[in-house]
């Protein structure tokens, strides 16, 4: 081959590859930036009858790795000993229809941060909030309320239910004890 062969040949080799784009991810996207006090809403009623305040959206219920990650922290950090895989124990469920604080993204970041009265401890300043808004995320996916294509599969010695990228997305019904907390009259 010439040199001047050797030449169109880079040449052309540059110019296919120069076209082609990188996918990009983002492996750690920031975590949402409000105030969760403002935004944090268990009912209609609002003082002075204002504007509903803005929803607050998690960008880790976005990335399969993210969901995955809070996947691994509820079990690193022993969620599951209250609330049994997400089936309830001495904590509610996380896999059924019923939240009790509401299922928006920021409750449940409020209530990993906050706590809630009678056993949910707070977390706030334990956890990272990337990490806070990874475990919402993930606790969200177990009911059905992320896409399908980024909920994670659930590992095999946790097979009580099917796995979360199979559950049926139900409306969750904010408020209110749920139907397992309820005795028998």
């Amino acid at each position: 081959m010439t040199r001047r062969g050797l030449a169109v040949a880079c040449l052309a080799l540059a110019l296919l590859t120069g076209g082609c784009e990188r996918e990009q991810r983002d492996y750690r996207p920031k975590p949402a930036q409000a105030a969760l006090t403002r935004t944090i809403s268990m009912s209609d009623i609002r003082p002075g009858g204002g504007p509903a305040p803005p929803t607050v959206h998690n960008a880790y219920e976005q990335n399969a790795f993210a969901v995955s990650e809070g996947k691994q922290l509820f079990r690193q950090f022993n969620c599951n000993g209250c609330h049994a895989n997400g089936g309830g124990g001495m904590g509610p469920p996380l896999m059924d229809q019923d939240w009790i604080y509401g299922s928006a993204p920021a409750n449940v970041v409020a209530t990993i941060l906050e706590g809630r009265p009678n056993g949910m401890p707070s977390f706030r300043g334990k956890i990272p909030d990337n990490q806070v808004w990874q475990l919402a995320a993930y606790v969200r996916s177990m009911s059905g309320q992320l896409a399908k294509d980024v909920s994670p599969g659930r590992s095999d010695h946790m097979m009580a239910k099917p796995p979360e990228s199979s559950t049926e997305r139900l409306p969750p019904s904010d408020g209110g004890v749920p139907h397992s907390a309820m005795s028998p009259q």
